[in-house]
């Protein structure tokens, strides 16, 4: 085993190992802070081991007999380092460690044996996304992306007693097993016609034109539908909004780091496959850019500080989804790694908002900056990233998704996403004039957040001004692009945040007067795009009435028969039990009036 193999073994097993010794131990879990002790220092280990796999470099793999058979095994287990692994492994740990440290003050109100629990999911949660990641094989990608589905709908539905954050962890579950199926359909059908799981072996067979093409379009397809449920692409997106139920920081490791960025990090891992499907992969583009643009509209009318920032997840992925469409996946996972950092900032930001303030909703808040003014600094900073305000690092990671799809030929495409870089930087500069600047009073006495929450907040702070700096003065390279596309890109940037003071900052723009030059859209907007309504109402109209009809039908037909039988089984035996009279004679009757009987048959049968 190398040692980069080894580091990397070691990122996996440290969160899995404070999983089990909070899980076998009762004492431990119950005690709280304890567990979440026992959690971050595991986190903060494993965040040391993913640099040192970074700083190895090159690519090594080892794997492991997992499903023997003649001839070789059938599966194996193993990891994978390469340069996607090693900046996925740092992104994971970085950020989980800073949630978790974040979260022992945001849930410090929490019973002690909750927050056990709370830091038991967080521990398993890591090690299936860092699972998922190291994974050499489509088989073993499954297994943790099955485990990193359970892990969000537990900690989803943390606050399991709430009923609405029970049915979001429902929801979410269910949702994304739709594209499950198909992703487990396509792997199964993929070894079938290739004959292997390993990620390697395909590699090899398409780059040599060994890969058979008949039904390579259809495969990659129900693969990818598995892409569409975890990273909430459209139809698939309508789960990632009720998700915010549960505790704002674990939105924030969803969103930045585990859940939404799985699908992203699978399709760029196997894009040479989808690569020799030109049809799938711009299907891929037109759907990437179709959900940015959708999500972005839908932020624009939310109320929800959480669920905006949920909105504008998914039109980032989008973002990454159209540009892996365009050929450009190596542009979309880089827009991966930026996001991770200033998405983790904003929901960290928006979750120290909620907590001094006691509610979710930008227009109750107010004057915020003045109250909380480390808080307000770091939120706009994550803000003018989300944006693509030059020089941060949603700038430049924005502008290589744009001129890969523009590389790409994708004309509609790129056009929905420069108008859906409008579009972001208006609901986000919504959220920063209405909580911060905004004249309504917010309630109670905000402040900043106490050390534990406004550390990871100054240290992602941090990282987003620092990372930008660095691209800025070059040291990350350049992408290709028209000379034409960083004016256009921040001059929509601009018109976004003008509009946005405009109408919420300088009343110069009547926000009712322009939804209602805006009525269709402003309607289907607020309305979901009738997505949620059309599922609800297939739920309960053909999934229920399906489940009614099965449950009739076991009820009176597959029970009744067995009912039926058991009833004449009972009366056979009470008619015989008739015939038990105790007496001694009576007995010694029956056995004469039986060797009679065999006597006459067996004269019988002698004739």
């Amino acid at each position: 085993m190398t040692r980069p193999v080894a580091f990397a073994v070691l990122v996996l097993a440290l969160p899995f190992c404070a999983f089990l010794l909070l899980a076998v131990v009762p004492p431990l879990r119950r005690r709280g802070r304890a567990a979440g002790a026992v959690g971050i220092a595991a986190i903060a280990a494993a965040l040391f081991a993913a640099f040192a796999v970074s700083r190895e470099g090159g690519r090594h793999e080892a794997s492991w007999a997992w499903i023997p058979a003649d001839g070789g095994p059938v599966a194996t287990v193993g990891v994978l380092v390469d340069e996607l692994s090693m900046a996925m492994l740092v992104l994971v740990t970085l950020v989980s460690l800073l949630v978790q440290i974040y979260s022992l003050d945001y849930l410090a109100a929490e019973p002690p044996a909750s927050l056990g629990r709370y830091y038991a999911f967080q521990s398993l949660f890591a090690f299936s996304m860092l699972g998922l990641v190291l994974s050499p094989n489509f088989l073993q990608m499954f297994v943790f992306w099955e485990l990193v589905g359970l892990c969000s709908y537990l900690l989803i539905g943390y606050w399991y007693d709430r009923p609405s954050a029970a049915r979001a962890a429902v929801k979410a579950f269910w949702i994304t097993k739709l594209g499950d199926v198909g992703f487990i359909v396509g792997i199964v059908m993929l070894w079938s016609s290739a004959g292997t799981f390993e990620f390697g072996a395909l590699f090899r067979m398409a780059a040599g034109g060994a890969l058979p093409l008949d039904g390579l379009s259809t495969i990659m397809f129900l693969i990818y539908l598995g892409a569409v449920g975890k990273s909430a692409q459209f139809p698939l997106h309508v789960w990632l909004p009720d998700a915010m139920e549960g505790p704002t920081p674990v939105s924030a490791l969803i969103h930045a780091a585990t859940m939404v960025t799985a699908g992203v990090f699978m399709v760029t891992r196997v894009q040479l496959l989808f690569g020799l499907t030109p049809g799938v992969l711009g299907l891929v583009g037109w759907l990437g850019a179709l959900t940015a643009l959708l999500a972005a509209t839908m932020a624009c009318v939310e109320s929800d500080i959480k669920r905006i920032l949920a909105y504008s997840t998914v039109s980032q992925l989008g973002y990454m989804m159209a540009a892996a469409g365009a050929g450009a996946a190596g542009a979309g996972f880089f827009h991966l790694l930026m996001h991770g950092v200033f998405k983790a900032l904003l929901f960290l930001g928006a979750g120290a908002v909620i907590h001094a303030v006691g509610t979710n909703d930008i227009f109750r808040m107010g004057g915020l900056f003045r109250a909380m003014p480390l808080t307000g600094a770091a939120f706009i900073v994550g803000t003018l990233a989300l944006a693509g305000v030059w020089p941060l690092a949603g700038f430049f990671s924005k502008e290589a998704v744009l001129a890969g799809v523009w590389a790409g030929e994708m004309t509609w495409p790129f056009v929905m996403l420069a108008l859906t870089a409008f579009l972001t930087a208006f609901y986000m500069f919504r959220v920063v004039f209405l909580a911060f600047f905004g004249r309504a009073q917010a309630p109670g006495h905000p402040h900043d957040a106490p050390p534990m929450m406004g550390g990871p907040l100054m240290v992602l702070t941090g990282l987003t001004l620092g990372i930008g700096a660095w691209f800025a003065a070059g040291g990350g390279g350049k992408h290709e692009a028209p000379g034409w596309l960083p004016p256009l890109s921040l001059g929509l940037a601009a018109a976004g945040v003008a509009l946005a003071w405009a109408t919420y900052q300088r009343d110069l723009v009547d926000p009712a007067r322009l939804a209602s030059r805006l009525a269709p859209f402003d309607f289907l907007a607020r309305r979901r795009y009738g997505l949620d309504a059309l599922y609800a109402g297939l739920y309960r109209g053909f999934i229920l009435g399906f489940s009614r009809l099965i449950g009739w039908i076991d009820r009176y037909l597959v029970d009744g028969v067995l009912n039926l039988l058991s009833a004449w089984t009972l009366r056979a035996g009470d008619i015989l039990r008739r015939l038990q009279s105790g007496q001694a004679q009576d007995y010694l009757y029956g056995v004469v009036f039986g060797v009679l009987v065999l006597v006459v048959w067996a004269q019988w049968w002698q004739r």
